[in-house]
């Protein structure tokens, strides 16, 4: 079944750049200029992935994120975020919402295609991974599903993935930077405060005291089972 990819964007010139490249690399795209509106066909169509401008009519970005992120059956949505607002605190307050992805206006479509096909990608449960238990933590590979003490965590794609690598290395400090490139793929220059801001979110979720999640100073994280 072909995939979906919603794009809500009030500038008409890049929503149909984006629609026609997308639509080329074979996925079907919907597309609106209006945040509610949006939201609104988010909900009701529940879409594979979304491509969201910050600045919006009706709704911005940020309030569509944290709706979404808050409802069960859109808390997990891929979500790239795409503005033309490049500085650094705007990048972390998407993140802080939930986006999984950032890219800055002007773009190239083919990134874009390329980062929406990696999004896509993560979502998908991947065959013939182990699960792995600790301490209460269980991570189902498979399933792309984690759960604390039996209770079920709904994670962004991004959250998940960063989670599974830093569980795959039990023990080892991973910078930054190592995450940068082989969580999100490639480089966030001068950015790796992104790291934290996902960090600290899944902490919050992971809700437990001490976190499965360290942090080494000046060098990293890593990933422990806590003592209880």
């Amino acid at each position: 079944m072909t995939e979906m990819v919603m794009v809500i964007e009030d500038e008409k010139e890049i929503r149909d750049l984006l629609q026609y490249n997308l639509e080329r690399a074979g996925w079907k795209v919907a597309t609106f200029a209006d945040g509610e509106k949006g939201l609104d066909q988010i909900f009701a169509s529940r879409p594979d992935a979304v491509i969201l401008d910050l600045m919006l009519p009706g709704k911005n970005g940020l309030e569509i994120l944290r709706e979404v992120r808050g409802e069960p059956a859109t808390a997990d949505l891929p979500v790239l975020v795409l503005t033309a607002r490049g500085a650094e605190m705007d990048k972390l307050l998407g993140f802080e919402h939930g986006a999984d992805d950032y890219l800055t206006k002007p773009f190239s479509p083919r990134e874009v295609v390329a980062r929406v096909r990696a999004l896509l990608r993560r979502a998908k449960p991947q065959a013939g991974s182990a699960a792995i238990e600790r301490g209460g933590l269980r991570i189902d590979f498979d399933a792309r599903e984690v759960s604390v003490s039996g209770r079920k965590l709904t994670l962004t794609p991004r959250e998940f993935d960063l989670l599974a690598f830093l569980a795959r290395h039990p023990g080892r400090v991973v910078s930054r930077d190592e995450l940068l490139r082989k969580v999100w793929g490639y480089d966030y220059l001068g950015e790796t405060r992104t790291v934290d801001v996902h960090v600290r979110r899944l902490r919050m979720k992971l809700g437990v005291e001490p976190s499965f999640i360290e942090t080494v100073t000046g060098a990293g994280y890593k990933f422990t089972t806590p003592q209880g």
